[in-house]
């Protein structure tokens, strides 16, 4: 269904154009890169050795979909930057594929046993997503950031290999 292939300089301009505002941006990558995105800001992002970024390929359509990332900067490997980038291809299973594609690099082929992800307390299809696979809401890290007078709560959900294995042969 998908394949995840390296983000790369010419997928700066796809990349940009699923980005309409501050506050789209703020809920796909979190406060990590500042709006309007600028190729100075995905170039810098490409270089961090502690991370993979990677685009979102759909395999029938060779498409490009989406973005995600794998962030080694914590102990713990966090999954980031998952977007899904058409609201015509969301709820048709690339979300659900993307994460198990990024957990089975790191519990697979890495050799990891625990990963996480944050997710905004409202954005209830990703955290549906997550649930699915076996990601659940660790209630002890909880964030909030502030965009314009709003402020936004992000949660904090994990997932073990053995939960990861279980949910895979269901």
């Amino acid at each position: 269904m998908i394949t995840l292939l390296p983000f790369e300089r010419s997928d700066f301009p796809l990349f940009k154009s699923w980005i309409g505002s501050a506050e789209e941006l703020l809920q796909f990558a979190g406060p990590y890169f500042s709006f309007p995105l600028s190729d100075q800001q995905l170039e810098q992002y490409i270089q961090d050795p502690k991370r993979r970024a990677f685009k979102i390929t759909d395999t029938t359509t060779t498409e490009t979909i989406g973005h995600c990332e794998l962030n080694f900067e914590r102990d713990i490997p966090r999954l980031c930057r998952i977007l899904i980038a058409k609201n015509s291809e969301r709820n048709k299973g690339y979300g659900k594929s993307t994460v198990n594609a990024l957990l089975k690099l790191l519990f697979t082929e890495g050799n990891y046993d625990i990963a996480d992800l944050n997710v905004y307390d409202w954005n209830y299809n990703a955290i549906r997503c997550y649930e699915t696979v076996g990601f659940r809401i660790n209630e002890n890290i909880i964030s909030t950031v502030t965009i314009g007078d709003e402020t936004w709560k992000s949660l904090n959900m994990q997932i073990n290999k053995s939960t990861w294995k279980a949910n895979l042969a269901r």
